[in-house]
């Protein structure tokens, strides 16, 4: 994949605080000029692109650097590609991102299977440090989930 160019100058507002004379901080800052240096800053060479990236739509072209160890992939993958066709500021970006991060534990959970390793949960989820360090918090939480599961199993079985 190779990035296209992007003219900054055409989105509305670019630029605006790179006049010096033009400085709304001028009595609050020490202005030693500095400041204004960035707007010849040469930007990094690109990391090559070896896998797909999802990239915002609202950004023209990707960033310097991004994370290339999780590829999309599977149903979290799809739900990814169609959360990224849309605004940052809607909750159809967010909403779905969130389903599929949760997805994605999920498939993790079943390529761990597939692959013979069978993960030990209870100290994954922290459950043995829980034991050692905090009993009554950890107590409350199984005394909870117990209830709750004998109250769903509870109204099922009076619902038949």
């Amino acid at each position: 994949m190779e990035q296209e160019i992007f003219d900054y100058k055409s989105i509305p507002g670019w630029g605006m605080d790179a006049d010096p004379e033009n400085e709304p901080t001028y009595p609050m800052k020490n202005y030693t000029g500095d400041d204004h240096n960035r707007i010849n800053y040469e930007r990094s060479a690109p990391q090559p692109v070896t896998v797909e990236i999802l990239k915002s739509n609202e950004r023209p072209i990707l960033p310097a650097v991004f994370g290339t160890s999780v590829p999309p992939s599977g149903l979290s993958g799809v739900i990814r590609r169609y959360a990224f066709q849309h605004s940052e500021d809607r909750y159809r970006h967010w909403l779905p991102l969130i389903l599929a991060d949760r997805i994605n534990v999920v498939e993790g959970l079943i390529d761990d299977i597939k692959k013979g390793h069978f993960p030990n949960i209870f100290v994954e989820k922290g459950f043995k440090a829980s034991l050692k360090y905090d009993k009554a918090r950890l107590l409350r939480k199984v005394f909870i989930a117990g209830f709750v599961t004998a109250a769903v199993i509870t109204s099922m079985r009076k619902k038949k």
